[in-house]
């Protein structure tokens, strides 16, 4: 099976079971939560399990992400790349992306995730990483 980059509009007991390995450190009411209105969760899915996720909350045409999370044992195979490529194209009227600068995390976790923004192309300004659409 292939590597599919979905919006969850529903969270079936499987993918609560696959949330709960992504973000241990949260609870089933906030991914609930986070599928409504403007704020939606993208998930990379292979074999019918969650792999990845994040969350995005949509004003206009500026989108922020947030809770990116690669399972651990998944991680170095290019599917948060993906994940930040796909939902991308999946929201053409979105104009400029952003993410917070990731904290509490350790300095060599930090290095990784900044090589990883720049990766996908984003650019830190402040503290935040951005990126806009070039037409």
């Amino acid at each position: 099976m292939k590597l599919t980059i979905v919006k969850l509009d529903k969270l079936t007991p499987q993918d609560e079971i696959d949330l709960a390995k992504i973000w241990p450190q949260q609870q089933c009411a906030d991914w609930h939560s986070g599928i409504v209105g403007q704020r939606m969760i993208f998930a990379a899915r292979f074999n019918d399990r969650l792999l990845a996720a994040v969350k995005v909350s949509v004003a206009g045409t500026k989108a922020e992400l947030g809770d990116l999370c690669v399972r651990e044992v998944t991680r170095r195979r290019g599917v948060g790349f993906y994940l930040i490529e796909d939902l991308q194209r999946q929201l053409p009227e979105i104009q400029t992306f952003s993410m917070q600068a990731q904290s509490g995390i350790t300095q060599a976790d930090s290095a990784v995730f900044n090589a990883f923004m720049l990766a996908c192309g984003f650019r830190q300004v402040d503290n935040s990483w951005q990126k806009g659409r070039t037409h």
